[in-house]
């Protein structure tokens, strides 16, 4: 299995924006997760597909895009023109689930599932023999900086055991509170893609991708993982 972490670029200095990028890729990392808000589904409003087609220009990390958006199906095809490697909707803005992780796959990039902390993890049931990656929120959905909510984990637990008693081959990702605390209980729990903002932006981002780089091996190797 592939453990990752996926900065946030929600927590980045859009000042430095593109140096932040370069920094990120000459630290190891692969994959950046994009959230787009649209104060309707959740209550902030961050950036769209002009911000993604301008830092698709000058990067070729994998592009991790969260529609945090109502009714997402209505823009897939363009948030897949503007450069997302893969777009994660959410169970709970979706009139049609299935039908729109199918218009995702159609789209031919890979296809994610999310749930708020209150949405049961059975609400996904029909879709996760289809999706490529099930995003855990372990915050509520909107703002930076919060908390990792507890009862979070077992709902980590629930995913990864029905991806593997099913032999399903979809990744389990968690987006919320990830610091030097929280990794672990995340990673025992299942959790192999780790979205991280505050925990890795700052003064000095490359130390800081390294260090939570460095934490994750040594916890993997520690508890065998």
């Amino acid at each position: 299995m592939n453990y990752r972490f996926c900065p946030s670029i929600l927590s980045a200095d859009f000042n430095r924006l593109g140096d932040q990028m370069r920094i990120l890729q000459e630290s190891g990392i692969e994959i950046v997760h994009i959230d787009v808000m649209d104060g309707i589904f959740v209550p902030s409003i961050s950036f769209g597909m002009p911000v993604i087609r301008s830092i698709r220009k000058e990067s070729s990390l994998f592009f991790d895009v969260h529609l945090m958006i109502q009714e997402p199906e209505r823009y897939i095809q363009e948030f897949v023109s503007c450069g997302a490697d893969s777009i994660t909707v959410h169970q709970e803005a979706c009139r049609d689930l299935a039908g729109t992780i199918r218009k995702i796959k159609e789209a031919n990039v890979k296809a994610g599932v999310s749930v708020k902390p209150e949405t049961p993890v059975k609400s996904i049931l029909p879709v996760l023999p289809e999706v490529d990656m099930v995003l855990i929120m372990t915050v509520q959905p909107g703002f930076g900086g919060q908390k990792y909510l507890p009862e979070c984990t077992e709902k980590i637990r629930e995913v990864r055991a029905l991806i593997r008693e099913n032999g399903y081959h979809a990744d389990v990702q968690v987006d919320g509170g990830i610091n030097d605390s929280t990794l672990r209980t995340v990673v025992e729990a299942g959790a192999n893609y780790l979205v991280a903002g505050s925990y890795l932006f700052g003064e000095d981002l490359q130390g800081n991708v390294r260090r939570a780089q460095d934490k994750l091996q040594e916890i993997r190797k520690i508890d065998n993982i």
